[in-house]
């Protein structure tokens, strides 16, 4: 064998019930959220707790989007993804929560009406972005940001059609705001028009009144 041949491994018994099972994840939520369109995905920390601001903030926004006939689908935990079922479920809205499996298990939150649960991550971002009109982020960590920037890049690549992404807490965003733009900017790693894929909005009514802009309900 050349530097340049390789030898490919067989796939594994093991490795082909991965991937029905990776299958089966993308049919089971394509059935379940078909008909819960339009919905606006939302995210935030897990750690945000009732007396915060933010959670109160989130809980805000998914009653508005709930009452203006908006889906609203979240993580399915704890933090901001609770405090967005909950707004979602007291103005008698689809409240949907997308659980993943995790080493330290993540207990669903008990104001998500739909629930499903997914093993892996990718399938579970899928159903984020492809039943969304909307993303709405408030503040978070590694996962929120993660979020963030895989719908900027699906959008700045044409991946997906371009939709409001929300950042929701202009104190908290700031600093990477600037950065993007005094770094990442200045220096041609992205054009001034990436800058418009996302805004700032702080008020839940005037988040919902972007989204409707862009939705036929």
């Amino acid at each position: 064998m050349t530097n340049h041949q390789y030898v490919v491994d067989s796939i594994t018994p093991q490795e082909s019930w991965r991937m029905f099972h990776i299958m089966a994840e993308f049919v089971e939520g394509f059935d379940a959220l078909a008909g819960y369109r339009p919905a606006v995905s939302i995210f935030g920390s897990t750690r945000a707790k009732p007396e915060d601001k933010v959670y109160q903030k989130a809980e805000r926004i998914g009653q508005v989007l709930a009452e203006n006939g908006f889906s609203v689908i979240t993580g399915g935990g704890p933090g901001v993804m609770e405090a967005a079922n909950k707004g979602a479920s007291s103005a008698g809205g689809k409240s949907i929560g997308l659980n993943i499996e995790l080493p330290l298990e993540q207990k669903p939150n008990p104001y998500s009406n739909i629930n499903l649960k997914f093993r892996y991550f990718f399938v579970r971002k899928v159903m984020f972005v492809k039943y969304a009109v909307a993303y709405v982020i408030l503040p978070g960590g590694f996962g929120t940001m993660d979020e963030l920037f895989e719908s900027v890049t699906l959008i700045q690549t044409h991946k997906i059609k371009p939709f409001p992404v929300i950042l929701v807490g202009s104190n908290y965003w700031k600093g990477l705001l600037n950065w993007i733009k005094e770094v990442v900017l200045k220096e041609g790693r992205i054009s001034t028009e990436d800058l418009s894929i996302f805004q700032v909005i702080d008020e839940p009514e005037e988040i919902v009144r972007v989204i409707r802009k862009t939705v036929i309900l």
